[in-house]
């Protein structure tokens, strides 16, 4: 009889339980410490994350977090891939005299340059709702996946392959864009000639990833999935159609990897002490007064792809409870509680109400919410501290925090029937409270 393997302990899912940026990025690069390898599972460029390794700013927007530490990182299958991008990103590692480690599906989908003119050409006619894309063609390439003609990895790294595919591509694209843009003519030869050279650039990174995974955790490697966008974004569990174009949720770490569930450890999910959201959608908590103006200062709440100023407001627990439903989630970690300081009272949605009734559920479509009044449950705030102060708290542990913080993070932890795994109270690898331990 053949002995069984031991997985579930081996891997974990980061994935962000709002509307994204709720510190995933910084949570992956903590974890990675005792990790073997990441893995990014969907999404492309159009994501934003910021580690801080060494007091130095590493923002990145496809490669994996665990890049900084030189782990082994794979952007899997469910990606798609600008390799423009992606070659500049691992340049800008190199200059910090860092190794790459870097695993490359052979079936994620190609960005090419008709994409990212689509994405902002349909945004615009799309009117009332328009969803704030990044435009960098996230939708648009996607959008080819599913309808079968998109070019994968595979075909960028074979010239013969990548020529006839993106003849029959271009061709579809070209009039497309021309229905918008009568005068547009894109000279094909330059893009074929582009995108061959960046074939050649990246051909010896590319494998089949779901085998290369697959093997990775039945040999016992320690595994984190890094969720990009967050829960509330997902493109069949969100906000739609306010969203993005895959599933940023656990439920997509499968057929975004070839991984299959039972391979998938616990689920970490990330929030922030806040709501924060960039892009079109209808916020039920959003804070549009001095109140929301100081908790963006202090959270630095400002896109790390656009630079747009994000808008913020009070936690929303009851949509946060449905992406704790979906996702299965464990272990909860609490980012930017520093963000709060100096704010007094603090509030908190447990629940909407509509047409003059309370809701069982978060009600998904965004017609409904539109309509739904927040259910607060007011906090006492905490004072405003030296940032050596809140480094030295963080150093302590737990128990060291403010009574105020302990009562705040204890009710969020009750509300969504969760355990607390980790709390950041800064933006530092160090400023960060380990409740548990995830390998």
């Amino acid at each position: 009889m053949k002995k069984s393997t031991q997985t579930r302990n081996n891997s974990i899912a980061v994935i962000g339980l709002s509307f994204g940026d709720e510190g995933k990025g910084k949570i992956t690069d903590y974890l990675a410490q005792k990790a073997d390898i990441v893995v990014r599972f969907q999404g492309g460029n159009n994501a934003g994350h910021t580690v801080v390794h060494n007091e130095k700013k590493f923002k990145f927007h496809i490669m994996p977090s665990g890049a900084v530490l030189e782990k082994e990182i794979v952007i899997a299958n469910g990606c798609v891939v600008d390799p423009k991008v992606l070659l500049e990103e691992m340049e800008k590692l190199r200059s910090f005299n860092k190794s790459i480690h870097l695993k490359l599906s052979s079936t994620a989908h190609v960005i090419f340059p008709f994409h990212r003119i689509l994405d902002g050409l349909e945004e615009q006619a799309k009117t009332e709702y328009r969803v704030g894309t990044t435009k960098r063609g996230i939708g648009p390439t996607y959008a080819d996946k599913a309808a079968r003609y998109g070019l994968r990895i595979f075909d960028l790294i074979h010239p013969e392959l990548l020529k006839k595919k993106l003849t029959n591509l271009y061709r579809i694209k070209s009039k497309l864009i021309q229905y918008y843009e009568p005068d547009w003519n894109e000279d094909f030869e330059a893009i074929f000639e582009e995108y061959k050279g960046y074939g050649e650039k990246l051909k010896k990174y590319v494998v089949d990833s779901a085998y290369f995974l697959n093997k990775a955790i039945d040999s016992g490697k320690k595994i984190i999935f890094e969720g990009a966008q967050g829960t509330l974004l997902g493109i069949d569990h969100g906000f739609y159609p306010f969203v993005t174009s895959s599933n940023s949720n656990a439920l997509g770490i499968s057929c975004g990897t070839g991984i299959p569930p039972k391979k998938i450890g616990p689920v970490l999910g990330v929030i922030k002490a806040y709501t924060s959201r960039v892009g079109k959608g209808f916020v039920p908590t959003e804070l549009k007064n001095e109140v929301g103006d100081k908790i963006r200062e202090q959270g630095h709440e400002y896109g790390t792809t656009t630079g747009r100023p994000r808008r913020v407001g009070w936690l929303d627990l009851f949509n946060i409870k449905y992406s704790v439903m979906i996702n299965g989630v464990k272990y909860i970690a609490i980012m930017l509680l520093d963000a709060l300081e100096g704010i007094n009272p603090l509030q908190i949605c447990i629940g909407y109400e509509m047409e003059g009734r309370v809701l069982e559920s978060w009600p998904i479509h965004p017609e409904k919410v539109k309509e739904c009044i927040p259910i607060y449950k007011t906090f006492k705030g905490w004072e405003t501290r030296p940032r050596e102060e809140w480094q030295r708290i963080a150093k302590e542990g737990y128990e060291s925090l403010p009574e105020e913080i302990k009562k705040y993070v204890s009710f969020i932890a009750d509300e969504l029937n969760t355990k607390i795994g980790m709390l950041s109270i800064g933006p530092e690898r160090d400023s960060t409270i380990v409740l548990d331990e995830f390998f």
